[in-house]
């Protein structure tokens, strides 16, 4: 099953700089076999269910290992079996309304 994660992973008990810690996902997101897009408050992930919660895991264990003793994260699940539908799929509707309400 195809899986769209807004998935938002907050270190806790590591300061306030939190860059160190995302920016150590990005070789595990890297390697998975989901796309993935960053945005200021989190990441955008789709792929296969299990290699994006895979992924996840991973990210966990990486902040983990860098000392962080807690991690908070919040999940925003999507899937659709009605037709395939990426997340730039999604942006591009909604740009094309944008653009048409504008003229």
């Amino acid at each position: 099953m195809q899986v769209s994660v807004d998935f938002c992973l907050i270190p806790l008990g590591v300061g306030v700089s939190l860059a160190k810690y995302i920016a150590a996902c990005k070789p595990i997101l890297d390697q998975a076999a989901v796309s993935w897009e960053l945005h200021a408050y989190g990441t955008l992930i789709e792929g296969d269910w299990d290699d994006v919660f895979t992924a996840i895991k991973a990210c966990h264990q990486k902040v983990h290992e860098m000392g962080a003793p807690r991690i908070t994260t919040t999940l925003k699940v999507g899937t659709r079996t009605d037709k395939e539908q990426t997340m730039s799929d999604k942006v591009d509707s909604v740009m094309r309304l944008w653009h048409e309400t504008a003229e």
